[in-house]
């Protein structure tokens, strides 16, 4: 009975080390070093093989690395084999730091402002206070409310939309497609958090920035298939949108003609929002099998009628 770790093999070192000194009786592998794949009873994967239980046939569980798993294909995993996202506080950490961050850059016109000094130019921009400047995320999971929390002490009017009703305390908030309208009305900066799925994929485009204010701000940590990558460039050179903070593409890494690289309005970084923490995740990980061997529900596990 083994543990299969099929991603980043300098991180896989910290997850071998760790569950040795936890669960000293657990086989774990570091793939390519499979052994015999019949052993093979849980995987931890960014990407599993294309057939998992013909990879691996008496696999039990398969972990995603990621909080999403929209990289996966799970027409490919038969429904016996539970799927489950991580569920680990280094995840929502490092979104949190890295929506706020992004949200403030907005609102104090940082990209404005670097783009001015590649020109040389010094010039202020009227500030808006945070009262004024109202912040809506779309996605209210378990990262969303976190992420509003943590800016309501700045003093932005909040809004949330969801795809069924969420509240949080001092927190305006959206369900439904019918809403998203009066929403994004109402929404200065837009933060992305939603799962991508076959619902969310696109919905970043011409239409949806046309209902922002004149002029808004894109923040985009959910995936890459949700942004329309022309829609965006069109927004931006045309004034519908001021400008864009983008943590996710599609592809990744973007190919180096792509104009996302050198347009002064977009502000991009490498899927390094929130990255899992090899220590806490393999315990979270770990805590999961002890759930699994007691019968218990296991924490994060995917709804397949959602993709979440």
């Amino acid at each position: 009975m083994a543990l299969l770790y099929m991603a980043d093999p300098i991180r896989g070192d910290v997850w071998r080390r760790m569950l040795a000194e936890r669960a000293p009786e657990l086989d774990v592998r570091l793939w390519p070093e499979v052994g015999d794949p019949g052993e093979i009873r849980w995987l931890v994967a960014w990407e599993p093989p294309e057939e998992p239980l013909a990879a691996f046939p008496a696999l039990e569980i398969i972990f995603s690395i990621g909080a999403g798993v929209d990289q996966f294909d799970l027409k490919s995993i038969p429904p016996r084999v539970p799927v489950v996202r991580m569920i680990e506080p280094g995840i929502a950490e490092g979104m949190i730091e890295y929506a706020v961050m992004a949200v403030l850059a907005l609102h104090r016109d940082l990209p404005a402002y670097v783009n001015q000094q590649h020109r040389r130019l010094w010039q202020p921009i009227p500030a808006r206070p945070a009262t004024e400047r109202r912040v809506g995320v779309m996605g209210m999971g378990r990262l969303g409310r976190a992420v509003l929390e943590r800016l309501a002490p700045f003093g932005f009017p909040l809004a949330g939309w969801n795809r069924s009703p969420r509240e949080l305390p001092g927190v305006e908030s959206f369900a439904g497609a019918a809403s998203l309208p009066a929403f994004l009305a109402r929404t200065d900066i837009l933060v992305c958090l939603l799962p991508l799925t076959e619902d969310t994929r696109g919905l970043l485009d011409r239409r949806l920035f046309a209902g922002l204010p004149k002029s808004a701000a894109l923040v985009n940590v959910g995936r890459g298939g949700h942004l329309v990558a022309d829609d965006l460039l069109a927004a931006l050179d045309d004034g519908t949108l001021s400008a864009a903070v983008l943590d996710v593409a599609e592809p990744e890494p973007l190919p180096p003609d792509h104009p996302f690289w050198n347009h002064p309005r977009i502000v991009l970084t490498p899927h390094i929002a929130s990255q899992t923490r090899p220590e806490s995740a393999a315990l979270a990980v770990l805590d999961n099998l002890r759930r699994h061997a007691a019968g218990e529900a296991l924490n994060g596990i995917v709804d397949r009628a959602r993709g979440y």
